[in-house]
């Protein structure tokens, strides 16, 4: 699975932690996030993504 970097502020979204804080499992890819999913730290929508 992909990992994708937030262009705004350098987040990486890693498939392989999830974003646990916010109720995403590990080992759920960038491509089936819920629409509402944003950056954790910045806020970026998922537009704002671009594959690591």
């Amino acid at each position: 699975m992909d990992r994708y970097i937030c262009e705004p502020c350098g987040y990486v979204y890693d498939p392989a932690e999830g974003d646990p804080d916010n109720d995403i499992e590990p080992g759920t890819p960038f491509e089936v996030l819920p629409d509402d999913w944003v950056c954790p730290i910045c806020g970026a929508t998922q537009d704002m993504f671009v594959k690591e």
